[in-house]
């Protein structure tokens, strides 16, 4: 009997040990600035609490030094390599037995008769353990494994959302330099035309109150001045909280702002669309549901518990074993709400899959036009209308010293230079811009998309009216 009952407690156990074999998991992470090093909870965990320090930029900055800073210092990255982390830690967890349990009982005694007092006690020692059936660990260990997966793929997804936010705020420092730079300029220019009619005034050549009118237009270009001083320290605020900084002690930033590349076509910019990670993790999240099904569905089988020990009977100093088995009977709870609930999951994220979908492409649609427009404005600003109005503004000012032109005229055409010069830096700060976002919704730089599609010959090359190579 003893025999019969020890064989199916082993039977049990070789079932349910035999789905505990470890599965193998990964990832394939988004590369994103894959040259740069990022901050990683997991270098050195002794000391991992500590802060990492490190000397606050000076002088003159590069979108490369930038980047470098945000991915060791960013706050909401930190928290997403934490988190990988804390999912390891899980996996680590659901790979894990349960525990057994030991149990002791001391029973007859303390009554009458034969067993008044301890003399005809029973001392029964029971050691039990839980055993999972249906590969409930293994199961489990693989769900857990799967949301390491995920945790990866979104600390993936936060690093390129920090490059991309970093890029963006590096260019608004550019552009409010550009725009500090020619306000300057023109502030100066003001102050020579204002000299000028001032001279002209004070020689009764001409009106005092063409004198006030351009004092008028000096002033207004001193007031635009300090405007543009302080855009440009809130702008390098923004640029420095990428990395956690208060205040920034780096004096400007170093790049060229009017660096622009032609912008291949979108039919081939979206076949780079699935290397989107908010896309890309849909395939790691359908898994993990399918698996959590599967976990639930293993939990509808219910898990035995079988126990063995020692049994000591003092009236006749006998000694036994004693071995039990244990089965919950599934009448009520067969876990069919969670297995349900994981069913209609599914169900959910393909219709949640399809939406992020829509929406990337949404979102690139959108920013492939900005881009695009961008980048025809700068071609047409650059190669015309800036000469032009610069041109005018010259002749029209040597015009006026000559009595040919109205102080109206000179004053409509600075401020044509004015306008022109900055629409040029406003179109240059949303191609690059627009170019960080359409980087991001595809996850691959746009050097590497246009050297691809030269390869393939996909695209045709047209000149355009800077005379480079501008892919339509």
């Amino acid at each position: 009997m003893y025999a019969r009952i020890l064989g199916l407690v082993f039977l049990i156990t070789i079932i349910s040990f035999s789905s505990f074999a470890d599965e193998q998991h990964g990832v394939n992470p988004i590369e994103s600035g894959k040259d740069l090093e990022s901050f990683d909870s997991a270098i050195d965990p002794e000391h991992s609490g500590t802060p990492y320090e490190y000397d606050e930029p000076t002088g003159s900055i590069t979108l490369r030094q930038a980047l470098s800073l945000a991915f060791m210092q960013n706050p909401q990255l930190k928290a997403f390599s934490w988190q990988v982390r804390v999912r390891e830690a899980e996996t680590l967890q659901a790979g894990l037995l349960p525990n057994p349990d030991i149990e002791g009982f001391v029973e007859d005694f303390g009554g009458t008769g034969s067993v008044e007092g301890f003399d005809g006690t029973e001392t029964t020692v029971l050691l039990s353990q839980l055993i999972p059936l249906a590969g409930k660990v293994s199961k489990r260990k693989k769900l857990a494994a799967l949301d390491a997966d995920l945790a990866e793929l979104d600390y993936e997804t936060a690093r390129l959302d920090v490059l991309t936010n970093t890029v963006k705020a590096f260019t608004d420092v550019l552009a409010a330099q550009r725009e500090l730079k020619i306000t300057e300029e023109l502030t100066a220019l003001a102050q020579r035309f204002y000299k000028t009619v001032s001279e002209l005034a004070s020689a009764g050549e001409i009106s005092p109150i063409q004198e006030k009118r351009a004092k008028v237009a000096f002033a207004q270009t001193e007031i635009r001045l300090e405007s543009a001083r302080r855009e440009l320290e809130a702008a390098k605020k923004r640029l420095a909280a990428k990395w956690g900084s208060n205040r920034p002690l780096f004096d400007e930033a170093s790049g060229d702002l009017a660096e622009v590349l032609p912008v291949p076509e979108y039919a081939y910019l979206a076949e780079f669309i699935e290397q989107n990670p908010d896309i890309a993790r849909w395939a790691t999240e359908m898994e993990r549901r399918e698996a959590a099904l599967k976990l639930e569905q293993s939990r509808a089988i219910p898990d035995p518990i079988v126990s063995g020990g020692y049994r000591h009977i003092s009236e006749k100093g006998d000694n036994a074993f004693v071995v039990g088995l244990s089965i919950p009977i599934p009448i009520f709870d067969r876990n069919q709400g969670n297995v349900l609930e994981a069913q209609r999951m599914i169900l959910k994220g393909l219709e949640e899959k399809k939406n992020a979908e829509i929406m990337v492409n949404e979102s690139l649609a959108s920013a492939y036009k900005s881009l695009k427009i961008s980048y025809e404005e700068i071609q047409l600003l650059k190669s015309e209308v800036l000469h032009e109005a610069e041109s005018a503004y010259e002749s029209i000012f040597e015009g006026y010293r000559e009595g040919k032109f109205s102080l109206i005229d000179v004053l409509d055409a600075q401020r044509t230079v004015f306008n022109t010069e900055f629409q040029y830096v406003q179109a240059l700060r949303s191609y690059h811009v627009s170019l960080a976002d359409v980087e991001r919704l595809t996850g691959t730089p746009i050097e590497e998309i246009r050297n691809s599609d030269r390869k393939t010959d996909r695209s045709t090359l047209q000149r355009g009216p800077d005379n480079t190579g501008e892919i339509k």
